[in-house]
């Protein structure tokens, strides 16, 4: 029996015991190629010698230090790098550091509304976001996300958050709408809730760049977030870009935002952050953000006990090296055309796939009962995680959601390999998910 609290309390979960490259392996020595880096977070593999040796040597010398009192030299590295590399637009920003994607969208969530609060503004405390989306399981962050299933055994324990819809074309780009347009009827979906709600009772609104776990690696259409930022800049309402799990080199670029031509007021980051070689998270305000609290009190009024520790922000800036000087993203774009390339060509015109999508190393299968009609699978045939049960059989993990559809129903897969993944073991991707869907969506036909 395990005293572990599980996920699962029933689940007969294989013990892992060793990483090796794209490869996790359990107490029998069975291998997992590791197609979703857990939950996109593994980017650099399960055996990097360099971040490895990083968060050893800050061991050596600093673990700890209340940063009430102190700063460290690690945490002031990485913020200069990561400043340095923001979408242009963010200006001379500053980054906190938190423990998980969920920490960091409460923190800004918090960031926001003091904002507001510091230039007077005391009457903004409303918060936009869309649906489906998911951005943490913390109480706040939660409430901002909108996905029914997630949301409904706490609905009696959130905020009230507005939701929009996402921009999802699968499902609801218009026959013989353009993306131009569509972009447009989207984004403008934000300037008609902040209309109804009134301008000066907003505060912010929250979306991904790439949404992920809710959708599966749904990338904007072209031009919806330029709109997206005038109609923030208009009304005075901040945009809070969701990269928890698109960021970091995930999408082809450090920032997933660099791509649309704008800059976040505030950012969210975790995952890739640190690849799963420490917790670590983080919160970016631009300077715009930043220059409004020192106009006013001067302090930041969030504080958590592991801000900025020492060896997870070691282990990050050595993360982020790694990406840089192996030209890391240079490889995210080749091998994510690659896995592209296999699975629209084993799955584009297969009757039950109704859609593929995504950027980068960052795709997704969005599986259905009916390709003409779009309907999905009842959502009692759990079959993303049919999916993944038969895929981990065959030694191939991927991340299965439920919801795309309408917050319940809608089975996806998504796929988030390594950066460092040769082509040999993408293509053994495709190969496996080609075949695993193809069986287990028979089954069910």
């Amino acid at each position: 029996m395990s005293h572990v609290l599980r996920r699962s309390l029933t689940a007969d979960q294989p013990v892992i015991v060793k990483g090796e490259g794209s490869y996790l392996i359990d107490s029998t020595g069975k291998r997992y190629l590791d197609a979703c880096g857990g939950a996109a977070v593994s980017s650099l593999g399960h055996s990097n010698r360099a971040v490895r040796d990083a968060v050893a040597k800050q061991m050596e010398t600093l673990s700890y230090a209340h940063t009430g009192l102190f700063t460290n030299e690690a945490a002031e590295t990485l913020s200069d790098f990561l400043v340095s590399k923001a979408p242009e637009g963010t200006g001379e920003g500053r980054v906190m550091y938190l423990g998980s994607g969920s920490e960091a969208m409460e923190a800004a969530l918090k960031l926001a509304r003091q904002y507001h609060v510091e230039r007077g503004e005391t009457g903004r405390g409303r918060i936009i976001a869309r649906m489906p989306s998911y951005h943490g399981n913390t109480l706040g962050a939660l409430a901002v996300s909108g996905h029914a299933g997630r949301r409904a055994p706490f609905a009696p324990l959130l905020i009230d958050v507005e939701h929009i819809d996402a921009a999802y074309p699968y499902r609801f780009q218009r026959e013989g709408e353009s993306e131009a347009d569509f972009a447009l009827r989207m984004a403008n979906q934000l300037e008609e809730r902040i209309l109804k709600l009134g301008p000066e009772t907003v505060a912010a609104f929250v979306a991904e760049p790439v949404v992920g776990a809710s959708l599966g690696s749904q990338p904007a259409p072209k031009g919806y977030f330029r709109r997206i930022r005038e109609i923030c800049d208009q009304y005075g309402v901040l945009y809070i870009a969701d990269e928890v799990m698109c960021g970091m080199g995930r999408t082809g670029s450090l920032f997933a935002l660099e791509q649309e031509g704008i800059a976040a007021d505030i950012t969210t980051m975790a995952k890739g952050l640190g690849a799963g070689y420490q917790p670590i998270a983080a919160v970016m305000a631009s300077e715009k953000v930043v220059g409004a609290i020192l106009e006013g009190t001067g302090r930041l009024w969030n504080g958590h006990t592991y801000m900025s520790h020492a060896v997870a922000t070691a282990g990050s800036m050595a993360v982020m090296q790694e990406i840089e000087d192996r030209d890391l993203l240079s490889q995210v774009r080749r091998l994510g055309a690659r896995l592209e390339e296999g699975l629209r060509k084993r799955l584009g015109q297969h009757p039950h796939v109704g859609d593929i999508r995504g950027r980068g190393l960052f795709w997704t299968a969005e599986v259905v009962a009916d390709r003409d009609t779009k309907a999905p699978f009842d959502v009692s045939l759990n079959m993303a995680g049919r999916i993944l049960n038969s895929a981990k059989e065959a030694g191939v993990i991927c991340y299965p959601s439920q919801g795309c559809a309408d917050g319940t129903s809608g089975d996806h897969v998504l796929l988030a390999p390594c950066f460092t993944s040769t082509e040999e073991e993408i293509d053994l991707i495709v190969d496996v998910m080609g075949t695993t869907i193809e069986e287990e969506t028979a089954r069910a036909a």
